[in-house]
């Protein structure tokens, strides 16, 4: 017979959860669109300013969307977390928190709520780091499971 597995050991708080990997490739690729279609803009001679200007705002708008994109974390702290995705902040207290799902396939955690919805955190994807966000997700379960009425799921 084999022992169950352990739990896990909730982190400290506050622990912010984010993908890190994708956000620095996200954050290099748009610091190197910038400067290179700045720097094409400066150096073709051919140009007037406002073909210049309108490169620089083009590199400016594609490195913001790329800056939009790596957004995304999750903070937990003692009061409760804060889901920030895309374009939306989220803050929810412990005990709004059911359960913490990441199941495989999934692209990100999904939160179940208390008032029967489900919030996706996309602080935590399994994309480039998957074995970092199993244990981002495992962690937030515990932390879940310890400070309010969750639920294990696995």
């Amino acid at each position: 017979m084999t022992e169950p597995a352990a739990q896990p050991v909730p982190p400290a708080l506050p622990v912010t959860f984010r993908p890190t990997r994708t956000r620095a490739v996200l954050l290099s690729v748009g610091l190197a669109m910038f400067a290179t279609i700045t720097a094409v803009a400066l150096l073709l001679e051919t140009l007037s300013a406002g073909e210049r200007i309108s490169f620089v705002f083009t590199a400016v708008l594609l490195t913001s969307v790329l800056v939009l994109l790596s957004r995304p974390k999750v903070v937990a702290d003692e009061a409760g977390v804060t889901v920030v995705n895309l374009t939306s902040t989220r803050r929810l207290e412990w005990a709004q928190i059911l359960r913490v799902n990441l199941r495989p396939g999934d692209p990100w955690v999904f939160l179940d709520l208390s008032d029967g919805t489900s919030l996706p955190a996309l602080g935590i994807q399994p994309g480039v780091a998957r074995a970092q966000a199993i244990g981002d997700a495992r962690a937030l379960r515990a932390l879940a499971e310890t400070r309010g009425t969750g639920a294990t799921d696995h």
